[in-house]
């Protein structure tokens, strides 16, 4: 009987492991149901960090009328960050990963870009710079990004030094930071931004997760924000 039981319980962990596994995996090639995975943000914004009446979270979408960032409170290492945003003409924002210092997140963090690429402005810019690329750093395999005024959805999935994105189904972002050794060029050969100064190699793999808000005077908008942390 104790063997019998024994044998159940390791199945039963078995299983649970494989369904982990398996959902891990999938949000690298795939949107994964996070219907039932905690919200990123409380709806009065009570656990995060932001400047006083910039943001603000109304009927489920939330917003800001100024460049200036949102914070988590909580630090993230390894986990899935599932949302939706939509931008307006020529929106410039992105959502930021690892950050361990808020006031000066630029060199040490990692932007996944977001991008009106339907515009003029982003159409024509270096691909690292459109919507889906690890900003200055790794382009995105194709342009999948909608219309502004349309919703996209983002799923993130950060792993201590891998990240992979996708975006409106389609994958289009694996990158082992391992690689990035260099502050000046990245592994193409071709040259970083010079106020991106930190190797991501050297990028701290832990940190809070943020938002940016209305860069370049045009908007910007986010929903069903929900994250899952991974052991």
């Amino acid at each position: 009987m104790k063997r019998l039981i024994s044998t159940l319980v390791i199945m039963i962990l078995v299983m649970l492991c494989f369904s982990s596994c398996s959902q891990q995996a999938d949000s690298r090639k795939t949107h994964p149901d996070s219907s039932d995975w905690p919200e990123l943000l409380n709806t009065d914004l009570s656990n995060a960090i932001y400047p006083e009446g910039v943001w603000t979270f109304e009927e489920g979408v939330l917003t800001a009328s100024e460049d200036m960032n949102l914070w988590t409170v909580t630090e993230y290492d390894n986990f899935i960050l599932d949302l939706e945003f939509m931008t307006a003409p020529e929106t410039n924002s992105g959502v930021i990963v690892y950050n361990q210092d808020m006031e000066n997140w630029i060199p040490g963090s990692i932007e996944i870009q977001i991008a009106d690429d339907h515009s003029e402005k982003w159409g024509s810019a270096d691909p690292k710079w459109q919507c889906g690329a690890i900003f200055g750093h790794l382009a995105p395999t194709k342009s999948v990004v909608k219309k502004p005024g349309e919703w996209n959805r983002y799923t993130i999935t950060c792993i201590d030094t891998m990240i992979y994105v996708v975006l409106n189904g389609e994958p289009i972002i694996e990158m082992n930071l391992k690689r990035w050794t260099s502050a000046k060029t990245n592994p193409d050969g071709s040259e970083i931004p010079a106020w991106l100064s930190t190797p991501l190699a050297e990028v701290a793999t832990k940190g809070r997760l943020g938002l940016q808000g209305k860069h370049g005077n045009a908007p910007i908008y986010f929903r069903n924000l929900r994250i899952r942390e991974l052991n």
